[in-house]
């Protein structure tokens, strides 16, 4: 009997900053084929068509060029979406998969598929994002009518969503713990680290309309002796709206066989983000690889940090305070750093990507075998 692949429409391109849908879709490729569908790309006066790719072994990302600028997947891009999606499911055998979806955007586009499970990887909020299409809300409460089983991404997002879907599972962001750990054995920097001056706090991540810029601001012109660096995309704010100050480094974005490296360098690891509609129900991957370089990590307290790992993270709510939170990291015993490294090692250990794709298969097996008299297994054992 041959696998059916894994179908995936995404709201985040493979090649932009590596997070919780590369960790999962890697390992599912290990039994199957993975097709990932990525939001259009504007190619004016172009012929709608597909870039395809192949980043990691079994996964396949299929890319659509259209004439149309709107973004996403936005209802002006439908006609040419949908005339590509229904060839290539045609062509390409696909209406029997695993249909697996990380925005409710694309839902008018899985009506070619006959899907075995129909998944929601609810990884965010979506609706609270800047820009987010007044679509959205409407498109996610027919998704999660219509889907077999629902992930959520972190506490947070699981309470928001338990009651709209009777097959709701808690899936928080895990770690690579290996991968990161390698910070604690003496990487060689970066060079556009390596020369600046102790300390040194960092962040790695996506800079958006999450990062609290006055925090930013106050923190770099309240120590500055104390360089931070912020590895990562600049994404859907103004540059000019970032402060700037000389011990203020934006590094852009890095690939992430380089993190560990940048880490190596920091005191301090940051969590600087604002209090708003948009980090409500955030959990952050980085919590937890942080962790598994064992450094201090100072948080504002969102509640997938405060609530998990409040006695592991130093918590700051207003500049002020989060600064406060940076001096007490920098300046903590010996005793206390042990402590805290012994925790984090104790989370590290209960959890992995590896793991949590274990876990999702079986309710996806599950979630099949609901639908069928007889229900053969989806995934090797």
């Amino acid at each position: 009997m041959s696998v059916s692949p894994l179908v995936v429409f995404a709201h985040l391109r493979w090649d932009f900053v590596c997070q919780r849908p590369q960790h999962l879709l890697s390992r599912f490729a290990r039994d199957r084929a993975v097709v990932v569908i990525e939001e259009p790309l504007h190619n004016p006066g172009g012929v709608p068509h597909w870039e395809r790719l192949s980043p990691h072994p079994g996964v396949v990302i299929y890319r659509p060029h259209t004439p149309c600028p709107a973004w996403g997947f936005a209802d002006a891009q439908l006609p040419h979406l949908t005339m590509l999606v229904e060839r290539f499911v045609r062509e390409e055998q696909l209406r029997r998969c695993l249909l697996w979806m990380y925005t409710p955007m694309a839902l008018p586009l899985i009506d070619f598929f006959e899907p075995e499970v129909l998944i929601f990887d609810c990884m965010d909020e979506l609706s609270a994002f800047d820009f987010a299409p007044p679509q959205l809300v409407e498109r996610e409460r027919q998704l999660l009518q219509r889907a077999d089983v629902v992930f959520t991404g972190g506490p947070s997002l699981y309470r928001a969503k338990q009651g709209q879907h009777p097959n709701v599972h808690l899936f928080p962001s895990s770690v690579d713990a290996a991968h990161f750990r390698r910070a604690l054995h003496g990487l060689a920097e970066p060079e556009d680290q390596a020369l600046l001056p102790h300390p040194r706090l960092g962040f790695f991540g996506v800079i958006d309309e999450r990062m609290d810029r006055p925090l930013l601001a106050h923190l770099a012109r309240s120590h500055p002796e104390w360089h931070i660096m912020m590895v990562g995309p600049v994404v859907k704010i103004d540059l000019a709206t970032l402060p700037q100050a000389p011990n203020l480094h934006y590094l852009g974005q890095r690939s992430y066989e380089a993190l560990p490296a940048y880490l190596a360098g920091w005191d301090v690891c940051l969590l600087p983000f604002a209090r708003n509609a948009a980090t409500r129900f955030i959990s952050p991957t980085k919590t937890l690889e942080y962790m598994a370089a064992e450094r201090p990590i100072v948080s504002t307290p969102i509640a997938d940090v405060q609530e998990p790992y409040g006695d592991i993270v130093y918590l700051g709510e207003t500049p002020e305070a989060f600064v406060e939170a940076c001096e007490r990291a920098l300046t903590s015993s010996q005793k206390d750093r042990m402590q805290r490294s012994e925790k984090m090692r104790a989370v590290l250990q209960q959890t992995s990507w590896d793991a949590t794709v274990v876990a999702m298969q079986s309710l996806i097996q599950e979630a099949w075998a609901r639908k069928r008299v007889f229900a053969a297994p989806l995934f090797a054992s």
